[in-house]
């Protein structure tokens, strides 16, 4: 039976969007009895501010978070109970974290070739545009493209591979990144004159290669990319990149179950791979590298090292380079629970990612607030940002 007087609450409301923090209060316990707030058991140790929800753990191994659907939120149930032999259910609440903030409007986009959804922030604009490659392996991932939106820009969630998916892909085109741009760029809500593009682990070199080719690009982040086009050879008109390729025999499997591959990849400095590298002299626009240093899936930091090498020997200072220690390879969105393995969609294995779950929920605090300033700053000098409310 759970007791009357008790209440948990979650502050400021039980509905929020799903990057914003919430507090668990709880109230009318009775006189002496005990309590405990650090956390004595269980996936995080200690008093830790949302750790209820970066701490969660898949009851499958090697699995990721992945929500298909977001115009329904995501519910997490909160229970709490006595510590007594009876262990007890004192009061419970549901947190529901949402995607999309009211006035946000989401349109899938069949357009010739590209595949993807537009999200729409509410009000007049017009706003800046940013293209979204979240790349989780197949299909397409809209929850961060969404949770931009909502903070005033206009996102194209695009599928790197158009109807496609790594398996069945063989070479890639950047005419279809073309179209997209040119797509984003006409609609009448995007204020130009550039686009953003946000990018993480293969869409990092693509974003690096659409910047170095193609025009109106003012903006690029590229989370644990490669300074190599990387898996497939990329044509762009008569230019054809080569790949840089896995060697599947320098991988290592773990106690998990799962390969760690992080030496697996070529080195692109290497003389025999220096064709793969991506002339990013070449982008007009601002880059801020993103690297976390204990990504197990490539050497993020190397890549984001030689690229700012790179454009500095070229007599180049249009980048940042952030590092985040003890992050892995999947910097999300906020609060989205850690991943230590999942399968990689082009290997067709489960890997591991790397990261402590405690100082990688921190980095993609920071880097949700990294990613806002830095188009705000190159995309939009002149506009006023509004954000939308749940």
């Amino acid at each position: 039976s759970m007791s009357s007087q008790v209440r948990l609450q979650i502050l400021p409301s039980p509905k929020c969007l799903f990057d914003e923090p919430v507090t668990v209060k709880v109230e009318g316990l009775s006189a002496y009895q005990e309590v405990h707030s650090p956390a004595l058991g269980g996936s995080f140790s200690g008093v830790e501010p949302m750790g209820l929800f970066w701490s969660l753990k898949p009851e499958t191994p090697h699995k990721k978070l992945v929500k298909k659907e977001i115009l329904t939120p995501c519910l997490v149930h909160i229970e709490l109970y006595s510590s007594g032999r009876q262990r007890e259910m004192l009061a419970k609440e549901i947190n529901e974290r949402h995607f999309m903030a009211e006035g946000v409007r989401r349109l899938p986009i069949k357009h010739g070739r590209i595949h993807g959804t537009l999200f729409l922030p509410p009000g007049k604009g017009p706003f800046p545009g940013v293209v979204d490659m979240y790349t989780v392996g197949v299909g397409l991932s809209e929850t961060r493209a969404c949770l931009l939106a909502n903070q005033g820009f206009v996102v194209f969630a695009l599928a790197p591979y158009g109807q496609g998916t790594p398996s069945n892909v063989s070479s890639l085109h950047l005419e279809y990144f073309e179209d997209a741009l040119s797509f984003l760029s006409r609609r009448p809500e995007v204020k130009g004159p550039g686009i953003g593009i946000l990018s993480i682990s293969k869409s990092g070199d693509l974003a690096l290669s659409m910047s170095s080719f193609l025009s109106g690009i003012s903006a690029t982040v590229c989370i644990n990319g490669c300074n190599a086009n990387v898996m497939f050879p990329l044509h762009y008109k008569d230019t054809v990149i080569p790949p840089l390729m896995f060697d599947a025999n320098r991988a290592v499997l773990t106690e998990s179950g799962a390969l760690d591959v992080k030496h697996s990849i070529w080195n692109p400095m290497a003389p025999e791979n220096r064709r793969t590298l991506i002339p990013i002299e070449r982008a007009d626009c601002r880059f801020l590298f993103v690297a976390a240093e204990d990504d197990r899936n490539w050497d993020s930091r190397f890549f984001a090292e030689q690229a700012a090498k790179r454009l500095t020997e070229y007599g180049k200072d249009n980048f940042e380079v952030v590092l985040y220690p003890g992050s892995g390879h999947y910097l999300d969105v906020p609060y989205m629970p850690h991943c230590f393995s999942s399968l990689h969609a082009a290997i067709g294995k489960y890997v591991v990612w790397g990261g402590e779950p405690k100082s990688h929920a921190e980095a993609q605090v920071d880097l949700w607030g990294k990613i806002q300033a830095f188009f705000r700053e190159h995309l939009d000098t002149a506009c006023s940002f509004g954000k939308a409310k749940l």
